[in-house]
């Protein structure tokens, strides 16, 4: 990773009180990231939003290119009381709609599929004794594992959080 200061910067802010007004010119150093997917235009791009797929998994990335990922509320809901998690392997490479793992409820199993491709690096072993924390929390504490994408161009395929309501409100008429 490496970080890119911009310089061209100042601004002028006036401090008001004590004996009198003072001008002071601030020229901070910015700091952007950049990191091995390129320039701030795709760091702004992708970054923006959590993303989701149709089949109810969503992926929230962060600066570095890491995703966590996890199932909906949505998701949860339909498939009632969580008692068990298939999590991913770590070091594991999965391809975008790859089966990743499983979750089962007392009502139904569903399989679990990656948002996007790239290397888990991280899963959440906290569901392991706890997989009700996917139905208390789904979208938080209840994720299932970190990604490291492998090709953030995928991002665009997904559905932001309003295209994924719509196709909810669609699914369940």
């Amino acid at each position: 990773m490496s970080f890119t200061t911009l310089r061209g910067f100042s601004s002028k802010i006036t401090l008001l009180g004590g004996f009198a007004n003072k001008r002071v010119y601030i020229r901070p150093p910015i700091i952007i990231n950049t990191t091995k997917f390129g320039s701030l235009s795709l760091l702004s791009r992708h970054y923006s939003a959590k993303k989701y797929t149709e089949e109810h998994e969503w992926v929230d990335v962060d600066e570095n290119g890491i995703g966590t990922v996890g199932i909906t509320d949505y998701a949860q809901t339909a498939l009632g009381d969580v008692v068990y998690v298939e999590l991913p392997e770590v070091g594991k490479f999965f391809n975008q709609s790859e089966n990743i793992g499983a979750v089962e409820s007392v009502k139904a199993a569903s399989d679990i599929y990656a948002p996007v491709s790239g290397k888990i690096i991280e899963s959440n072993n906290k569901l392991t004794d706890k997989p009700s924390l996917i139905n208390k929390s789904p979208e938080s504490d209840g994720w299932l594992c970190k990604i490291e994408l492998s090709n953030p161009d995928e991002l665009d395929k997904l559905l932001d959080k309003q295209d994924y309501e719509k196709h909810c409100s669609s699914e369940s008429h």
